[in-house]
């Protein structure tokens, strides 16, 4: 059965992949995850008619989002673990109707009649093979208007994203049930056969809103139990010891990591997006958190390899593993692989039981000691507002000429060298303003400092990318402008898949325009919708470095 997916930057052709993923996912994982996200809208058809009568489910608003985030470009690559979604939004979804049809017949005398959306009702037996037929038919071929698919696709992948950050906030038990129920509403509005251009360009712009305020949430879950990122040096080596390799965004998967390995002799090192947790004080504590090893997600085969120890997987991120080293692989939460080790969720307010991954490492043994540059990280926008006098006074003496927002993420194509050679080339009276996995481009590259102030800033994950957002508003306040475009910055941001997009929503949200987004513009955007967005908010993709530079620094 063939697939259809255009959801990431690596997209066949810049159309669709439509035989296997670019990422590794099978073409029977392509068509469950639509039938789930179908299902998941279903559900969110009968939360929000329940809200309206007064029937409010947080277990079942909250599985939305995670459902949604198991859904995101190498998360999950197992048709088992999806099924297993599938059939659970299912059974949600009967429960909340039945709820909702039973009090709404009792509170009105009547039973309820208006038209329901087949998603919200359909019922056949059958499993796997019938959820993964029916997916084909619901997901992306779907038939309707190429404009109309293309802003659905641009609201469901935004939805995503805030559904991932909702999560990770959740799991730190920092909620917003304004975000949750924007996330049903907004899937809720994609199964309208009559919603017109206008009103799915409103839902885009507030789902921009909505990221926002999930990026807000998420960072002040993040800072409160964490702390606030502080300026550190990060090893990028390995230690003579067991070691264990942590990889993907989930910071409470690594708390529970750190404790309970400590007093074992076991090193933790951080992976890819873990990197930024080097830098809050609440994870410094543990003395064993020994440093970063390797880069970006795409390079993992490789450096997995490499690594020797287990590693483990807490969000997306996860390449196919090789057989190689399969067997030091585990996941945890919505990551899913089959044939690695997979440890179950917390239950009963317990922690997650990491012993399986520990006693890899004790049975592996020490790990070769090897040198590794040392990265500064932790300028989140806490620690930037403590220096923004000496920012500013760099901008007025003509010390700084701009900032330049390369944040985003990274990818494996060879035109993504565009980032390394742009930063390479950035004349040196201008400051690189980071977050997300695309800084692993030229984080290693020797750029100096202007009066102290290192040329990369790094925020953190692209979890963290709100500190971006938070630095330029606190720059506009400071210098008194009335439009965040006032701003000495230039964004030129790279995007591989989907909490890149919701990213991108939040900075159209808040009015930054001229933002340079490659390597190459969505897949999914019509060539009307494209030409929206595009003349509104002057958004373009990237050229040759030398003609962008040229173009940005004036």
């Amino acid at each position: 059965m063939n697939m259809f997916c255009y959801q990431c930057e690596e997209a066949a052709k810049n159309e669709g992949c439509t035989v296997v993923g670019m990422c590794g996912k099978p073409a029977d994982v392509a068509n469950l995850q639509d039938m789930l996200i179908w299902s998941l809208k279903g559900l969110s058809y009968w939360l929000q008619k329940g809200k309206d009568i007064g029937i409010v489910d947080e277990e079942k608003d909250l599985y939305v989002a995670e459902g949604l985030f198991s859904t995101i470009t190498n998360a999950n690559f197992s048709a088992k673990r999806i099924t297993e979604y599938i059939e659970k939004a299912l059974r949600f979804r009967d429960e909340v109707k039945e709820e909702f049809l039973r009090k709404y017949e009792e509170k009105n005398g009547s039973p309820f009649s208006e038209d329901v959306p087949e998603a919200a009702t359909w019922n056949k037996k059958g499993g796997t093979e019938i959820y993964e037929l029916k997916g084909s038919e619901v997901g992306v071929h779907a038939k309707e208007n190429e404009d109309i698919k293309s802003l659905k696709e641009f609201v469901t992948y935004g939805i995503k994203g805030i559904a991932a950050y909702a999560d990770h906030a959740y799991v730190l038990n920092f909620s917003n049930d304004d975000i949750l129920n924007f996330i049903e509403k907004g899937l809720t509005e994609t199964l309208r056969t009559d919603i017109t251009v206008d009103e799915l360009i409103s839902l885009v712009n507030e789902t921009g809103k909505i990221a926002v305020d999930v990026m807000a949430l998420l960072d002040e879950a993040n800072t409160k139990t964490y702390g606030n990122p502080e300026i550190t040096k990060v090893f990028t080596g390995t230690h003579k010891a067991p070691g264990i390799l942590i990889s993907g965004h989930d910071l409470l998967d690594l708390e529970e990591l750190l404790k309970q390995t400590e007093g074992t002799g076991i090193k933790v090192y951080t992976h890819g997006e873990m990197l930024p947790a080097n830098a809050y004080p609440e994870l410094k504590k543990y003395k064993h958190l020994a440093g970063n090893w390797g880069g970006s997600w795409w390079r993992q085969k490789e450096e997995f390899e490499d690594f020797g120890g287990p590693i483990l997987m807490t969000t997306n991120c996860l390449v196919p593993p090789k057989e190689s080293y399969k067997d030091r692989v585990f996941t945890t939460g919505l990551v899913g692989f089959d044939d690695v080790t997979h440890i179950p969720n917390r239950a009963d307010g317990k922690p997650k039981d990491f012993s399986a991954v520990i006693e890899k490492a004790k049975e592996i043994g020490d790990l070769p000691e090897r040198d590794g540059k040392e990265l500064t990280i932790g300028f989140a926008h806490n620690q930037i507002a403590q220096v923004t006098d000496k920012v500013i006074d760099a901008i007025k003496n003509g010390d700084i000429k701009k900032f330049f927002v390369m944040a985003g993420c990274d990818g494996r194509r060879k035109e993504r060298d565009y980032y390394t050679d742009f930063a390479s080339q950035l004349p040196k009276d201008n400051v690189i303003l980071t977050a997300g996995c695309a800084k692993y481009r030229y984080n290693k590259l020797d750029l100096g400092d202007i009066g102290g102030i290192p040329r990369v800033l790094d925020a953190g994950q692209c979890n963290d990318s709100y500190s971006l957002a938070v630095t330029a508003l606190k720059l506009k306040e400071a210098f008194e402008l009335d439009d965040i475009n006032d701003l000495p910055i230039e964004y030129n941001i790279a995007w591989y898949e989907q909490k890149a997009v919701t990213v991108l929503l939040a900075l159209l949200y808040l009015g930054v325009k001229g933002i340079k987004l490659g390597p190459k513009l969505p897949a999914f955007l019509s060539e009307n919708v494209a030409k929206v967005v595009i003349e509104k908010f002057e958004l373009s993709t990237i050229n040759s470095v030398e003609e962008d530079i040229e173009t940005m620094t004036k």
